[in-house]
């Protein structure tokens, strides 16, 4: 038996908004991947850029099958699709969570066994599904498994190795090792004990974590998706993290961020996901969490920074 005939399939879940320069670069990356049975699934939340011309005219030129479907035909479909590349119409920007439920939904009307969300401001070795699998494979109490993520532009430095954790007094989230230069070999054990949560950017979901925990909150739009996943999982599912899946992060583009600097949009979003997390989970730590976002509206405004006080306060208005 070949490993074509024994690898479990896998869906590749892209999420694109008015970015298809990035998911191209990341579309090519994918076609390096060493893991032999694959089907990429591309949503695109209402882009207004011609994105969805590009990937077709892309798929032309690398001679990849594909197809194109709107939301509603591809949340119905009945039978197996067996393009390489499935393009699905979002018509509307539905947010992080809303965009990537439209390929779950699909994704759970094919013969998938797992789904890897995987950012379009990605690259990724070539092995770097192959070990998210193997992990995963040998541990079936995994529900959800990260990579080691490295900027794109510094790929020595960490963004964070599987996840992160979540300060269940102030809601703010940190993820391990951030801005640390790679070192190996990286202690798997204690990683896994510091992880609260899978880093959204490179997620690997088994089939049936998403039967038995359902698909993403989209209440929150963006950010504090997969933390709220990881939540709702805790006593059923297992977190896992595959230190050799390495998968380079631009972070942010499509929101305007920049390394150590966020945009006033993110921190709107960040700030109204925070409370709404927070409010689900951890209500009797909202005052302290309402202090800790007004202390930075004051700290913003002593800086001058008066845009992202607008966006904080903002966002504690919106939550």
């Amino acid at each position: 038996m070949n490993l074509e005939e024994i690898a479990p399939n896998v869906a590749i879940l892209l999420l694109n908004w008015n970015g298809y320069q990035d998911t191209l670069e990341c579309l090519d990356s994918l076609c390096s991947l060493t893991y032999p049975n694959f089907n990429i699934i591309l949503c695109d939340n209402g882009s207004s850029d011609n994105s969805i011309q590009h990937f077709e005219q892309w798929a032309k030129g690398r001679t990849v099958s594909h197809c194109r479907l709107v939301r509603q035909d591809a949340e119905s479909a009945t039978h197996p699709v067996q393009e390489k590349l499935i393009i699905i119409e979002n018509q509307a920007n539905l947010g992080f969570a809303g965009g990537n439920n439209v390929g779950l939904r699909f994704a759970l009307t094919q013969p998938f066994k797992y789904v890897w969300l995987l950012n379009t401001d990605t690259t990724v070795e070539p092995d770097a599904l192959t070990k998210l699998v193997a992990e995963v494979e040998a541990n079936p109490k995994i529900g959800m498994c990260g990579s080691t993520l490295l900027y794109y532009h510094a790929p020595d430095t960490i963004q964070t190795l599987g996840g992160g954790s979540i300060n269940r007094y102030t809601g703010a989230p940190q993820h391990i090792c951030s801005f640390q230069k790679l070192q190996q070999p990286i202690l798997q054990a204690e990683i896994l004990k510091r992880m609260d949560y899978v880093m959204g950017a490179s997620m690997l979901v088994t089939r049936k974590f998403l039967e038995e925990i359902g698909l993403m909150e989209e209440r929150y739009f963006l950010y504090y998706e997969e933390i709220d996943w990881a939540e709702r999982a805790k006593g059923k599912f297992e977190l896992g993290y595959a230190p050799e899946s390495i998968v380079y992060h631009k972070e942010g583009r499509s929101v305007g961020n920049q390394p150590k600097a966020y945009s006033d949009m993110s921190v709107y979003y960040m700030t109204r996901s925070r409370v709404r997390f927070m409010r689900k989970f951890f209500p009797r730590a909202l005052p302290i969490v309402y202090a800790r976002l007004l202390l930075s509206v004051v700290g913003q405004c002593a800086k001058g920074k008066f845009n992202q006080t607008k966006a904080i306060w903002k966002g504690l208005r919106d939550a």
